[in-house]
């Protein structure tokens, strides 16, 4: 592994769309991580010196996959086995996949266990069930010598970590309520992830959300006014704070508003955690993050947060599954 007190660590993206690219906005000026690789659907692209975003960015516009890189692009429909084999010097990477089916996190990281490869993974995985299933893996994952971190994005991620910082004020956690507002310009930048919050809709599930056609979600969105109201989402932040021994998971509520039509926030996100002190008296904490923070300033900002952490774990030995409510980030230079 990479010493990255001495040099960069050597960072790949898996996924290109809305967050993948994003991500890429956030690497650029970091000096302690160098972007070296990246996939797609339908091909994927290394660098050991590092790729060019805006050519990748115009790349995968212009023709719908980074394999069409010159002369570090390749095709190819195995493009996750393909980079990983290709690239065997990546320290760790963001996994900025939309969980599509819901089981398909687990499936990437059984397929890194099986190539036998050994770094860190990072997730900003949103439902309990995909961190169940991810759960599963543990002691696969420490046996391959992975250190997988769960749930790092914005919520379960950002959140999540603040609401664990918060609870240490209390003897007893009463609830953590995560609300969040997010502001879209162009949902077609997201579609993926537009789709997984169409999926915690009254009346869809993520199955059907994913067979939904971009016409079919664009009626929906007209129908809406471009807004999606959540409640009582099945969010993995209840997982987390459970694991970690916050508070039991039906004391944990989510929920929000997307805007697909607007980048401007439609509310403030933020978290409330209401517990009871050794005095016996009862308070709430809150932790709101700024309107003017993007989605993607909040998910990839820690997530990379998070894999600086995570190297550091990897590189004392430290194998497994966290979760972002267990382990705080580490702040990228």
């Amino acid at each position: 592994m990479t010493n990255f007190t001495s040099s960069p660590m050597r960072v790949g993206i898996l996924g290109f769309g809305g967050l993948g690219q994003a991500a890429t906005a956030v690497l650029a000026p970091k000096r302690e991580m160098l972007w070296v690789a990246a996939a797609d659907q339908k091909g994927y692209a290394y660098s050991a010196t590092g790729l060019d975003r805006d050519r990748c960015v115009a790349v995968y516009r212009d023709r719908g996959s980074l394999g069409y890189l010159e002369p570090n692009g390749t095709l190819s429909n195995q493009s996750i086995e393909e980079l990983v084999k290709t690239a065997p010097d990546v320290d760790g990477y963001f996994l900025a996949l939309p969980n599509l089916p819901n089981n398909f996190m687990a499936s990437v990281a059984r397929q890194f266990i099986e190539l036998g490869w050994r770094g860190v993974l990072v997730d900003a995985i949103k439902r309990t069930s995909a961190v169940e299933l991810l759960l599963e893996l543990q002691d696969d994952l420490q046996q391959a010598g992975i250190t997988y971190m769960s749930g790092c994005g914005a919520t379960p991620g950002l959140l999540t970590a603040a609401a664990a910082l918060a609870a240490q004020s209390y003897t007893e956690i009463h609830s953590v309520k995560i609300t969040f507002g997010v502001g879209i310009a162009n949902w077609e930048a997201y579609r993926a992830t537009i789709r997984e919050d169409i999926g915690h809709l009254s009346g869809y599930d993520i199955e059907r959300a994913r067979a939904m056609s971009d016409a079919e979600v664009e009626a929906l969105l007209n129908e809406t006014n471009g807004l999606l109201k959540l409640e009582n989402m099945e969010h993995a932040d209840d997982i987390m704070l459970e694991l970690a021994g916050i508070c039991s998971r039906d004391r944990v509520t989510v929920g929000g508003i997307v805007d697909t039509r607007n980048p401007k926030k439609p509310l403030s996100t933020n978290v409330q955690i209401t517990g009871r002190t050794f005095e016996g008296k009862i308070s709430t904490h809150t932790f709101t993050l700024g309107d003017e923070t993007s989605m993607a300033a909040n998910v990839c900002g820690p997530a990379f947060g998070y894999l600086k952490a995570g190297i550091q774990l990897h590189q004392r030995g430290i194998y497994g599954l966290f979760t972002a409510a267990e382990i705080m980030p580490q702040f990228v230079r």
